[in-house]
């Protein structure tokens, strides 16, 4: 016997209740996930439409209690059933439950009254309301007689202006209603969070190199099955546009668009762009919009009333009834990495939507991941190279400055000679620049002189972030104290702060060019709402001559008068204990570099680091990306490392640090057994990068083998043998795939 397990309301808040269903004889084998079946519901058995999340052989209640699925549905395969396959391919490839994966995958509508709108109507001839006014007028019924007369004047009168400028009660409307000479219309009015008010302007003529790209994109679309593909182009070659022209062919389809942009920074900038082009057809989705303004987005783009979604990685599941092309922004960027269960990478996932709405997948970017470019190379995706920038601007030209000749020199400070001539000159030109520190905070540890002690969190295996005002924060879990009078391990009071933030780097450009207007931009100058809008705006109207900031200031953004970059400690991503450290160091110097000289004046780069011989150091001086995913790429494969090999990290965390690490060892014990049969490799146990955060210990398995298929089999057994040890309840797990 076997059973489906069905969810009825697909957008209820508790979507944690499936039901499980018998399957007919006639139904066995043909069910799959997210197809639509006929149940019988509650006491009366009615018929409704339920939606299958997948099937077993073990009943959950007694199975004479269990009723039968009455019929496959015959109303055809929706955008949800589409949504459920792909929440039930996430569970498989990146290990969740498959709830975990609906509440990812499908919006979850939160108890909330919908904004409705509503207007008062007149229901009759203009003849019978004149009659009944006159009645009403005899009769001294005032109130009916100001209400009716107002809507033989107007016809349709908001409620609002009814009840309040009318002074008309509700009770009277109803009583007109009841009298059907007036009907009440309410329209749920939804939120749109895009609030611009511009021009449109015709679609942009494409460059001869533009041009290539868009008839070749569309060639491979008219293959029988067309490869997502890849598009590197230099910083500032135009994609936006090659985009914008891609989606303009497919919303004359009649089918929708979704583009993903890696930060809730890059929304402003692209958003105007995307409205001068498609007007009010668009919307957006990100982290700062309420759950309302969230879930009414998804009902816009359900209904049909908007085409095109941009946003990051939760704007992929945007229910679009007839999806026509996705594309994803700056394909190579952290941040399209699930951090919560399940651990889904969005440039996987949106292949796979892709392929289930029979969707074209485009990316996007100056400096792919070697993943993609590996895809690429073996000819899983179609790749395409922009050599030039728009209106041939050239690139930037580079300088790396040894900031270890600078210390011999005796400059201490966080800008180089070098740098504060390219700055001088820049200002008295009249340009902007832009500074670019991967750090915040005021200035990084504080450590004892004395006995080397660094002041940590208590909670996590992290130093405090020293910040103005003397406070000392960790940037993981909230802590905050004030900085110590003394060591606290050794009394001793000789406490000095080491690293660099951007309040510092403020504080220190502000003092070498007081007559400059400068800017900050950083997680704490943005965490108000619409806080990067404003910062963006403000400096793209020239209102500063220098942006300081971290990541957020280097991706994507376009600022014309922008002739000088300089990046500050540029090898402070190299060495983290992460095999992809070179290639974020790599991408990250390249797309800071990109945001000089983008328009008609030339741009210059000054690059301060440590380690000015490193290879990704190199390239990115150069904007030489092949010449770096060469080196990269050998790297990988001597080290067994994807893309050359698979791997599955298989994340645990628990309060209890002894209890954590036993189940761990027990947990690597099994996958021993596993070894000799499947041929894998297991790594570990070890801490993770941080192995504590909010007193919670965190510990880390690699399993790596060749075979991606492999690997999602360990993953199950392990999973299974998880669900089969009591144990394992007290210890979190997470998957990913690395």
């Amino acid at each position: 016997m076997t059973y489906a397990n069905i969810i009825v309301d697909i957008s209820h808040e508790k979507l944690d209740k499936p039901f499980q269903y018998r399957i007919p004889e006639e139904l066995e084998g043909k069910l799959l996930p997210g197809m639509v079946v006929e149940i019988p519901f509650g006491r009366g058995d009615r018929l409704i439409k339920g939606y299958v999340i997948g099937t077993t052989d073990r009943a959950e209640i007694a199975p004479e209690r269990i009723k039968s699925i009455h019929a496959l549905s015959t109303d055809g395969v929706g955008v949800e059933s589409r949504l459920i396959a792909l929440a039930a391919w996430i569970r498989d490839y990146y290990g969740a439950t498959m709830i975990q994966a609906l509440k990812t995958v499908i919006p979850v509508r939160k108890k909330e009254k919908p904004k409705e709108k509503k207007q008062v109507l007149l229901a009759v001839s203009e003849e019978e309301a004149g009659e009944r006014l006159a009645f009403f007028e005899k009769k001294h019924q005032t109130a009916r007689y100001r209400l009716l007369n107002a809507l033989l004047e107007e016809g349709s009168l908001p409620w609002e202006l009814v009840t309040t400028k009318l002074n008309i009660p509700p009770a009277v409307i109803r009583s007109l209603e009841n009298m059907e000479l007036l009907k009440i219309q309410v329209d749920t009015v939804y939120r749109n969070p895009v609030h611009v008010k511009a021009s449109r302007q015709q679609a942009v003529t494409l460059n001869p190199e533009q041009q290539h790209v868009v008839e070749g994109i569309r060639e491979e679309w008219e293959k029988e099955t067309p490869r997502p593909c890849l598009i590197h182009g230099v910083t500032g070659c135009g994609k936006t546009e090659i985009y914008m022209e891609l989606i303009a062919g497919v919303l004359k389809e009649g089918k929708q668009a979704i583009v993903l942009i890696p930060e809730i920074a890059l929304t402003y900038q692209t958003v105007m762009r995307f409205y001068r082009r498609f007007g009010e057809r668009i919307s957006v989705m990100n982290s700062r919009l309420s759950p309302g303004e969230r879930f009414d987005q998804y009902e816009r783009a359900r209904k049909g009333l908007i085409d095109v979604m941009i946003g990051p990685r939760s704007a992929l599941f945007t229910p679009f009834p007839n999806l026509g092309i996705i594309i994803q922004d700056e394909e190579h960027e952290t941040s399209y990495q699930s951090e919560t269960v399940p651990r889904y990478l969005t440039r996987e996932t949106a292949v796979k939507r892709g392929e289930l709405e029979g969707a074209h997948v485009v990316f996007g970017t100056a400096t792919p991941s070697v993943d993609a470019y590996y895809k690429a190379e073996k000819g899983e995706y179609r790749l395409f190279t922009i050599r030039k920038r728009v209106k041939t601007a050239a690139l930037p030209e580079v300088s790396i400055v040894d900031l270890r000749e600078e210390l011999k020199k005796g400059n201490r400070s966080v800008l180089s000679n070098t740098l504060k001539d390219e700055m001088a000159q820049c200002l008295a030109a009249g340009h902007q620049m832009m500074l670019f520190l991967n750090r915040r905070g005021y200035a990084g540890f504080l450590s004892c002189r004395s006995c080397g002690q660094v002041i940590e969190c208590p909670h996590c295996d992290v130093s405090l972030s020293l910040h103005r005002g003397g406070r000392l924060i960790c940037h993981y879990c909230g802590y905050e104290t004030t900085v110590p009078k003394t060591c606290p391990s050794c009394g001793s009071p000789f406490l000095r702060d080491f690293g660099i933030g951007t309040q510092q780097v403020e504080t220190v450009v502000a003092r070498e060019f007081p007559e400059a207007r400068i800017l900050r931009m950083d997680l704490d100058t943005t965490r108000e709402k619409d806080g990067h809008e404003k910062i963006l705006s403000a400096f793209a109207n020239g209102e500063a001559d220098i942006l300081i900031g971290t990541q957020m200031i280097v991706k994507g953004h376009d600022f014309p008068n922008v002739t000088l970059v300089g990046i500050l400690a540029a090898d402070l991503s190299l060495h983290a204990s992460d095999f992809r450290a070179a290639e974020r160091t790599f991408q990250l110097l390249t797309q800071a570099a990109g945001r000089a000289g983008r328009g008609d004046l030339p741009g210059r780069v000054v690059i301060q680091t440590y380690d000015p011989e490193h290879y990704s150091i190199q390239a990115a001086s150069e904007q030489d990306y092949e010449a770096f995913y060469r080196q990269e790429i050998a790297f990988r494969a001597i080290g067994g490392y994807p893309p050359a090999g698979g791997m599955l990290a298989i994340h645990a965390s628990s309060e209890d640090e002894a209890y954590l690490s036993m189940a761990m060892e027990y947990l690597k014990k099994f996958l021993d057994l596993l070894e000799s049969k499947t041929g894998i490799q297991v790594i570990g146990p070890g801490d993770e990068t941080i192995a504590r955060i909010q007193d919670v210990y965190r510990k880390v398995l690699y399993v790596r083998h060749p075979n991606e298929n492999r690997l999602t089999m360990v993953k199950e057994k392990v999973e299974q043998y998880i669900e089969m040890n009591e144990g394992y309840q007290k210890i979190h797990i997470q998957y990913e795939r690395a």
